[in-house]
């Protein structure tokens, strides 16, 4: 049977950045905050975004949390 470990974690932000001109489809730009603490919640990542939205001069669009899990046999 196989167990997995969480070993890392990152947020992921994804702001809009225009739209192309050629397709008029929009275009994302993201950024990443590595080294996430492993046990942070959904709320505690939430409330981070909110603090640094306000700082920043694009739209947000969407908040992703990317986790690494190590996966070994038992």
């Amino acid at each position: 049977m196989a167990s997995a470990e969480r070993i890392d974690s990152r947020l992921q932000l994804t702001f809009e950045n225009g739209v192309d001109p050629t397709s008029g489809d929009p275009i994302y730009k993201s950024k990443s905050f590595n080294n996430v603490k492993l046990d942070a919640t959904a709320d505690q990542l939430l409330a981070i975004t909110e603090a640094i939205t306000p700082l920043q001069q694009l739209v947000l669009y969407s908040v992703k949390r990317n986790d690494t899990e190590l996966i070994t046999e038992d």
